[in-house]
């Protein structure tokens, strides 16, 4: 079946952005990322670190040690894996969800804009906007939510269930504000429908000029960033809305989402996108 313009520019989006059409290029390092590959041998991941180091600072030719990593197209799909290059970790599935269901508010005029809170590289709200761009549609913003600085320390005493929690000493999730604006722009996408959001979520969340959402996706991990994203957005989600969490598949994001619809007595189905990403339609307003 032929498809629309529209439906080959978000199918090539998706591919582009998780990086599914070309094999995963070596990995120089220093890495920020090398516990993967070297989990149970920190003695020679000392040492090729070390010597990666001095390569690098020899003369004026600069020489790197690189490892090959091979991602299966099933890892592309199922977003199972920390890449390197791809502008998004949320795999094919999880794009093509997204996608259902901004169609879907768009073709229902379900009123409000888009969020994501915790955005990493921006693949997704960057995937958010063209969805926009490719349907012509310009009185709906794509709000960017994160600290463009990796991931808080928990707070044990308000959130106990993150006690030990280490997300925040992981600096390959800490990318700038700069570079995800940069990346919005290499794909023609950046303006004044793309709306960054700074910050902790406590503090941006509850002052953001957000009148009505459509679109609320959750990236934050934690059990305490989860719980301030849905305490502070999902009142704001329309009916018929969407409400996507992309790390059901981590204890405490579980924990919080499990939490917040048992105390507002969300029935809502909860369904499955993949080994992670869960979502479900706001069928009501809560109390």
């Amino acid at each position: 079946m032929k498809q629309s313009p529209e439906l080959l520019y978000l199918n090539l989006m998706k591919k582009t952005l998780s990086y599914i059409l070309w094999p995963e290029p070596p990995y120089p390092l220093p890495y920020p990322l090398p516990t993967f590959i070297f989990k149970r041998q920190p003695i020679k991941k000392l040492l090729l670190f070390a010597i990666s180091k001095t390569l690098n600072n020899l003369g004026k030719k600069r020489l790197q040690i690189s490892i090959t990593r091979h991602i299966s197209e099933d890892q592309r799909i199922e977003g199972n894996f920390h890449p390197k290059y791809a502008d998004t970790m949320i795999g094919l599935k999880r794009l093509d969800n997204l996608q259902y269901c901004i169609e879907t508010v768009l073709s229902k005029n379900i009123e409000g804009d888009f969020i994501e809170t915790g955005v990493w590289r921006g693949g997704a709200c960057i995937f958010m906007r063209a969805v926009l761009e490719a349907y012509q549609i310009e009185n709906r913003k794509v709000f960017v939510a994160d600290s463009f600085e990796g991931l808080p320390e928990a707070n044990v005493e308000k959130y106990p269930a993150d006690k030990g929690d280490r997300h925040h000493m992981i600096s390959y999730l800490a990318i700038s504000q700069e570079e995800v604006e940069n990346n919005f722009q290499k794909y023609g996408l950046l303006d004044n429908q793309v709306v960054f959001l700074k910050g902790w979520f406590k503090d941006t969340l509850p002052e953001a000029p957000i009148n009505k959402l459509s679109i609320l996706r959750l990236d934050g991990d934690m059990y305490g960033s989860t719980m301030e994203a849905l305490e502070h957005l999902y009142p704001k989600l329309s009916k018929k809305g969407f409400c996507i969490i992309d790390d059901y598949g981590l204890v405490n994001c579980k924990a919080a989402v499990d939490d917040y619809r048992a105390k507002h007595k969300i029935t809502a189905e909860l369904k499955k996108i993949d080994w992670s990403g869960v979502y479900w339609e706001k069928e009501k307003d809560i109390s």
